[in-house]
């Protein structure tokens, strides 16, 4: 089929393949579920309160969708390397190293996920009534209950939608991460690093579709779910 390739041939992953899709899966669950306490402040601060420098912090925010990704990575090297600030506190406190390690692919997916997932979950929180939010308060409830028992359950299939954006936009991330720690087979080569590896190699076709199918169906399931959760907030907004 591929070169004189057979079709079972063809369509089998190797073990180096299988490590680097699971690899990914584990970068890119770990990226999101960590980002989203962080992603859900963010979202409430812009969806619900004024103050000065919210543009400044809505354009930081979304910096990583309009910088080449490895500028991304270049600083998230500089900060979080064994040498940077950020990578020296962390590592002397908790022990936990990021460059060349699966752990700063995470932190890079995180960050390259975090617009996406800010904006989803922003939308769902402006779509919540503010008028049920202001009777609780007026009632006395406080501020963290209001949003614990109104905003957060009526914004949950946004918040999910986000989470489910930022997990697909780690999956195929590529440019800060293999700036950041590098494509090494079996500790930080991802499903795009995979990829882009195999389209080097001459023989390596096979190995390109593969993965591809792979990318693609993990980026398809995760776009239906999340325009599925979309469509059920606009119902919600629209009182149906």
């Amino acid at each position: 089929m591929f070169a004189g390739v057979g079709l079972d041939e063809a369509l089998a992953f190797t073990p180096a393949e299988w490590t680097a899709v699971f690899l990914s899966l584990r970068v890119a669950s770990v990226g999101a579920l960590a980002s989203l306490p962080f992603g859900v402040a963010v979202a409430w601060l812009l969806a619900r309160r004024r103050f000065p420098g919210k543009s400044l912090l809505n354009a930081a925010v979304h910096l990583p969708l309009v910088l080449p990704p490895v500028v991304t990575g270049w600083l998230l090297l500089i900060g979080f390397g064994r040498q940077g600030m950020f990578g020296r506190f962390f590592e002397q406190a908790f022990g936990l190293v990021f460059s060349f390690r699966w752990t700063g692919a995470a932190l890079a997916a995180a960050v390259m996920g975090f617009p996406l997932m800010v904006r989803a979950i922003r939308l769902s929180i402006e779509a919540v009534d503010g008028r049920l939010e202001e009777a609780a308060s007026t009632l006395g409830a406080p501020a963290w209950f209001v949003f614990g028992s109104i905003t957060l359950p009526l914004a949950a299939p946004g918040i999910l939608a986000g989470l489910i954006l930022g997990f697909a936009r780690a999956i195929g991330e590529f440019g800060a991460t293999i700036t950041f720690v590098a494509n090494i087979p079996g500790q930080t080569q991802t499903l795009a690093s995979a990829i882009w590896s195999s389209t080097q190699d001459p023989a390596g076709e096979a190995a390109t579709w593969r993965l591809t199918g792979v990318a693609i169906a993990i980026a398809v399931a995760a776009l239906l779910t999340s325009e599925a959760l979309a469509a059920r907030i606009s119902r919600q907004d629209a009182g149906e």
